[in-house]
C-alpha cells in the first residue's frame, strides 16, 4: 500500500482490524504502527505480528502516520483529540469506527480528512460487512484507496450517517444478536425436551452455516427460503406464526433502544468536543 497506517487503540475491534487487514495481506506489519492506554495490549500484538511498531504516544503516531485509525471509545475523544489536534495534517485521513462520533464534529475540531467506518467482528473471518462514511474533505482518490483496503477484509457499503445507527445494528451488532437468538434456540430446546446442550449447540451452529450458505450461494431469498419450509399448515408454519406475534414486537423495541442510547452517546460525544457550543 505503501503507506504508513496508524491505529489509536488495540482493544477488541482495533486488534480485529489489525489482524485482518494483515491476514488479509492487504498491509505488510511494516506499515502498521500502534498505540494504546494499555501498553501492554499494543506489545501482545506487535509480538504476535513482528514488523507492528509501537509508537510512544498517540501524537508521535499521528506524526508520523498517513492514514490514522481511530478505535478508541466515546468517552476518550476529547482527551485524544487533544493530544493529537495540533499534529493532525490536511493531507492526512482520520477514520474514526466509533458511530456515536459525527463526521462534522471531527471536521470541526482536526484540519485533516475525515471518514468513518463501522466494522464487524466478521472481518476476523474476511468476510461480513463494514459501513463507510466518507466526509467532505475526502476525494475520489481518497475513497477509492480505503474501499480498496477496506474490500480486504470484507464488503465495504457506503451509507448516509444518518443510517449509521440501524445499519451498525444489522452488520456491527447483529453477530452478537444473532448468536445470542441461536444460544437460546440451543439451550430452550434442551430445557423443554432434555436434549443434551453437546448435542443441541452443534445442531444450530450447522444450521446457521448451512442458511447462510443457501442465501449467499445457493439462490434463495429470506421470504423463498421460509416459504421452501414452511408448508401451509405445518409445524415450521405455526411456529413462524408465533414468532412474528411475539418476536416481532421484542425486535422493535430493540431497534428504539439501541437508538435511544446513540442518541444519548453523540450528544455526549458533542457536549465533550464543543461544549455549550453544541446548545447553539
Amino acid at each position: 500500500m505503501s503507506k504508513l497506517v496508524g491505529f489509536i487503540g488495540t482493544g477488541s475491534m482495533g486488534r480485529t482490524l489489525v489482524e485482518a487487514l494483515i491476514r488479509s495481506e492487504a498491509l505488510r506489519p511494516s506499515e502498521i504502527l500502534i498505540s494504546n492506554r494499555t501498553r501492554s495490549k499494543a506489545q501482545a500484538l506487535a509480538e504476535s505480528h513482528p514488523g507492528i511498531r509501537i509508537a510512544e504516544s498517540n501524537a508521535e503516531l499521528v506524526r508520523e502516520a498517513d492514514w490514522v485509525f481511530l478505535c478508541i471509545k466515546p468517552r476518550d475523544y476529547r482527551e485524544v483529540l487533544d493530544e493529537i489536534g495540533i499534529w493532525a495534517g490536511k493531507d492526512q485521513m482520520m477514520i474514526s469506527i466509533t458511530s456515536p462520533v459525527m463526521i462534522r464534529d471531527l471536521e470541526a475540531v482536526l484540519p485533516s480528512k475525515i471518514a468513518k467506518i463501522i466494522p464487524s467482528i466478521t472481518h476476523a473471518v474476511l468476510d461480513g460487512t463494514c459501513l463507510f462514511i466518507p466526509g467532505s474533505r475526502l476525494t475520489l482518490q481518497d475513497r477509492e484507496e480505503l474501499l480498496r483496503l477496506l474490500s480486504a477484509i470484507g464488503t465495504p457499503l457506503e451509507i448516509d450517517e444518518r443510517h449509521c445507527r440501524v445499519a451498525s445494528d444489522l452488520a456491527s451488532c447483529g453477530p452478537a444478536f444473532l448468536a445470542h437468538f441461536l444460544e437460546q434456540l440451543a439451550r430452550t430446546a434442551g430445557e423443554v425436551t432434555g436434549l443434551p446442550r453437546e448435542t443441541a449447540i452443534p445442531l444450530v451452529i450447522q444450521m446457521a452455516r448451512g442458511t447462510a450458505r443457501m442465501l449467499t450461494k445457493g439462490g434463495f431469498s429470506l421470504e423463498s427460503l421460509q416459504e421452501r419450509v414452511a408448508v401451509p399448515g405445518g409445524i415450521t408454519r405455526e411456529g413462524l406464526n408465533l414468532l412474528e406475534r411475539e418476536f416481532d414486537p421484542v425486535l422493535n423495541r430493540l431497534f428504539r433502544l439501541t437508538h435511544a442510547k446513540f442518541a444519548e452517546d453523540v450528544e455526549k460525544v458533542r457536549q465533550s468536543l464543543h461544549g455549550a457550543e453544541s446548545k447553539g
